[in-house]
């Protein structure tokens, strides 16, 4: 019986599902939207979110905490300088799973996207639109 195992195995062994979620989790904090399988979204939301807790703390320790998940510098200062200050305040929640209408079209697997729930576009027509209200 599977008691308190949690996570998906997806076929995978162990190093390859490691593998899967850090690539996954690298295009999401790169391109901040990726379409992928609806299972794949939801385990990677449970690596993705940690690390933007991570960044939100912006210590030494965080950052070499988050290195060890994404084994990426430049990946890792983009995560603490860009991201993390968009979900200050936040109390979690910091990434959105939309299901999309058509399947994959190979094998009919649910496919959905994944993105942050708020962007940086977002942020700075925000930010624009302050600087025209004050003034």
């Amino acid at each position: 019986m599977r008691h308190s195992n949690s996570g998906r195995k997806f076929s995978r062994t162990p190093a390859h599902r490691k593998a899967l979620m850090q690539n996954l989790a690298k295009a999401l904090l790169t391109h901040g939207r990726i379409r992928t399988t609806e299972l794949k979204a939801k385990d990677l939301r449970r690596v993705v979110e940690p690390l933007i807790t991570l960044a939100k703390r912006n210590d030494l320790h965080s950052r070499r905490l988050a290195y060890q998940r994404l084994n990426d510098h430049a990946l890792v200062k983009r995560l603490f300088d860009e991201i993390g200050p968009l979900f200050v305040g936040v109390p979690g929640g910091y990434t959105r799973i939309m299901k999309l209408a058509m399947p994959r079209r190979g094998d009919n697997a649910p496919m959905a996207i994944i993105e942050f729930s708020r962007s940086s576009d977002k942020s700075a027509n925000s930010k624009e639109t302050e600087e025209k209200n004050e003034s």
